[in-house]
């Protein structure tokens, strides 16, 4: 990662908002699909997951509460200092500042590996590989890596049509043309979210070439981010089934995998 990358990518988290983002409407979405989909091939507790580039650690802290332990890494320490006060007294939860390209976890040593983030903000291919690597060389033979990345289409169907973020950044109309081509995000003012959007085969290309077993790969939200009453549908049994299941509907479908704003991939280290 450049100096530059690393100093958007300090800023836009020193705004704070990744804390909550995953509480309510799209971010509750992502949470609910991400964890189910997890969920499929994650080894039983107590299994030692290692979360890596989990943020302020939401999902950390939603594995700890299931009885695994965690180890928890991220490179900002805001992140790893407000998991700490919110993991308070619950136990099994370690949490450190690390660099998800060379982690200081031993060979073969975690059951499971979560990349919910790192790949986000990597623009060089060689940088995304060598963190699937490293995921690799950490979990144990058999065992899951679930990769996250953005979809190359989010900053036109997410950021332009449903956020409506041309009112604040008119140039998003020149820049998702040049993004949906290359996959580079630039930010688009001083705090915004900048990185690297993946087509679905770039992500199964790079989880291979790290060595990894294609597992699977679905598109994680499905259309429904895109309902302007999401948190009310979500709120609600019924609606909520329907909006969950839509996703799972759609999650494989070859021509619907990009409209989703993220994609998982699984794969798992050879035995």
């Amino acid at each position: 990662m450049e100096d530059a990358d690393l100093a958007e990518l300090s800023a836009h988290y020193a705004r704070g908002e990744e804390r909550d983002r995953l509480s309510e409407g799209q971010g509750l979405l992502e949470f609910t699909r991400t964890a189910e989909i997890i969920g499929r091939f994650l080894p039983a507790a107590p299994a030692l997951v290692a979360d890596i580039g989990g943020g302020p650690g939401r999902y950390a802290l939603w594995l700890a509460g299931l009885g695994y332990r965690v180890e928890h890494r991220d490179l900002m320490p805001l992140h790893v200092r407000q998991l700490a006060q919110d993991a308070g007294s619950l136990g099994g939860l370690h949490t450190a500042v690390g660099d998800a390209r060379e982690l200081d976890l031993a060979d073969a040593s975690v059951d499971a590996v979560l990349l919910l983030g790192p790949l986000y903000h990597l623009r060089r291919r060689p940088d995304r590989v060598r963190v699937l690597a490293e995921a690799r060389r950490v979990v144990r033979p058999g065992g899951p890596v679930f990769a996250a990345a953005i979809s190359r289409w989010a900053p036109r169907i997410d950021g332009e049509l449903s956020e409506r973020l041309y009112e604040k950044y008119p140039r998003i109309r020149e820049q998702v043309a040049e993004v949906e081509r290359t996959g580079q995000l630039p930010p688009l003012g001083p705090g915004s979210f900048s990185g690297f959007c993946h087509r679905p085969r770039q992500l199964r290309a790079e989880v291979r070439e790290a060595g990894l077993l294609g597992k699977d790969l679905v598109g994680v939200e499905g259309p429904a981010f895109l309902l302007a009453d999401l948190a009310e549908r979500l709120a609600d049994p019924a609606a909520r089934a329907v909006v969950l299941d839509t996703a799972r509907a759609v999650e494989r479908v070859p021509e619907l995998l990009g409209i989703s704003p993220h994609l998982l991939a699984t794969g798992i280290r050879p035995g």
